[in-house]
């Protein structure tokens, strides 16, 4: 079964909701936990464990376990099995791009069901040439995983890079996400590469509708709503997947907490599904 499928089912099943797993120090901190790997694993679980059979994905950011050492990664080799054992499908924020055998050396490090922390789909920057992607593009969709380039992101630096023209007078990003939609032209249903556009990039003229799903932060404590989604995708909205985590972190440590606010993020978002 593709990761679009999986997506799909998942979604169908569980809304539309992609809760960040964002173990900052400030975090760990208002949760009374150390700055250390113990800490680092307490909240991981319990924010699996609250958001298991509640939302359709979880996205662990990778730098806040990197940041522990070899510790911290395996505490995330721990919350990502942990998080597919129930379930949930895992999308890890790794922000990976390199060429050539570097590249396909992070693919096979995410993206190999025999890699100790194989996922179901990871995040890549495109901006060393989309070409550069290849390896995990490929990796990916020869083993039903998927893979979301960053397209038009929320920070506020991103325009001088996505909104450059190309020879062809084409934006960055529009030849990110023209690419994309290239590479899900072939798939039955949703495709299996998507594309990360953030819900506070205010007006754009590109086309968001990549046949694949749209990883989209910046909802929450970063500003966007689901107005601005409905208003930003248009029609692509039936492919958004927002992303959220302070908002739904903050409500922690308690389960039954992590578990209501993550519902209520997700009940907001229902109304893109009418």
């Amino acid at each position: 079964m593709t990761f679009g499928t999986r997506l799909a089912e998942a979604v169908a099943g569980r809304g539309r909701l992609c809760v960040g797993i964002d173990p900052h120090p400030a975090l760990l901190d208002a949760w009374g936990l150390t700055d250390s790997a113990f800490g680092l694993e307490k909240f991981a679980m319990a924010a699996v464990e609250a958001f298991a059979g509640t939302v359709a994905v979880v996205k662990p950011q990778s730098a806040f376990f990197e940041r522990h050492g070899s510790a911290g990664i395996a505490v995330l080799e721990r919350t990502v099995t942990a998080a597919r054992e129930l379930g949930t499908l895992v999308l890890l924020d790794v922000k990976r791009g390199d060429i050539g055998t570097t590249a396909q050396a992070y693919a096979d490090a995410y993206l190999r069901p025999s890699s100790p922390l194989a996922v179901d789909a990871v995040t890549v920057s495109p901006y060393l040439g989309m070409g550069s992607l290849d390896p995990f593009l490929d990796t990916a969709l020869a083993h039903d995983a998927g893979v979301f380039v960053l397209a038009l992101t929320s920070n506020p630096e991103g325009p001088q890079f996505q909104h450059a023209t190309t020879a062809d007078g084409r934006t960055v990003a529009g030849t990110v996400l023209d690419a994309v939609a290239t590479r899900n032209a072939d798939a039955e249903g949703l495709g299996s590469i998507g594309a990360v556009v953030g819900a506070t990039i205010g007006e754009t003229r590109e086309n968001l509708d990549v046949a694949g799903p749209l990883l989209v932060p910046g909802i929450g404590a970063q500003g966007g709503t689901v107005d601005d989604v409905r208003r930003i995708f248009g029609p692509a909205a039936r492919n958004v997947l927002p992303s959220i985590s302070r908002e739904v972190l903050g409500a922690g440590p308690e389960k039954r907490a992590l578990h209501e606010a993550a519902q209520r993020a997700a009940e907001a978002f229902a109304v893109l599904d009418g």
